[in-house]
């Protein structure tokens, strides 16, 4: 029963966001319009900037707001692993997040729409998982002695991990069937 209490009162409070002269324009004032240019003048001179950030293809009820703003989580949890030592860090962890980071970074560029936000994070991303890998792969090479050691390790590290899916999947596929 609450919801349809709720979608009453979504429905009956979008005439609001709608009409031009609704309780959330503020008449004459300058201080929350942006600058549009001569072609969308007409349509961004109806709306405030809640909005346009509401209506917006990148605005805050999508997937293309949260999802930045959630990945800034694993930037944080990246740089709060500055304070780790490097051989308590995974290498196989660190390339992964520089590659995510890498390739999304162009990715955000391609599709649309356009999400300036989601490439800054996967940018950042991607100079977090640089150090860390930097990190990780000077300590190795200080214990080594060769930083080819420490990149044949990885090498290793990253087949025995792929082994070790491949045979997981295959277990599951038996179990299932």
């Amino acid at each position: 029963m609450s919801s349809r209490m709720g979608f009453r009162l979504l429905n009956n409070s979008r005439f609001a966001f709608r009409n031009a002269s609704g309780p959330f324009r503020r008449q004459g004032a300058q201080g929350f319009r942006f600058n549009s240019s001569e072609a969308g003048a007409g349509a961004a001179e109806h709306q405030n900037a809640f909005q346009r950030l509401w209506n917006s293809p990148i605005g805050v009820k999508t997937v293309h707001f949260w999802a930045p703003v959630m990945k800034w989580a694993l930037v944080i949890a990246g740089i709060s692993d500055f304070y780790r030592p490097p051989e308590k860090l995974s290498l196989t962890q660190n390339a992964a997040l520089t590659a995510t980071g890498v390739i999304w970074t162009r990715w955000c560029f391609i599709i649309k729409p356009r999400n300036v936000l989601l490439a800054a994070v996967n940018f950042f991303l991607g100079c977090v998982g640089v150090v860390q890998c930097s990190r990780i792969l000077l300590w190795q090479r200080s214990q080594n002695g060769s930083t080819v050691e420490a990149a044949k390790e990885f090498g290793e590290e990253a087949k025995t991990a792929g082994e070790n899916a491949v045979k997981a999947v295959e277990n599951a596929v038996e179990k299932s069937t």
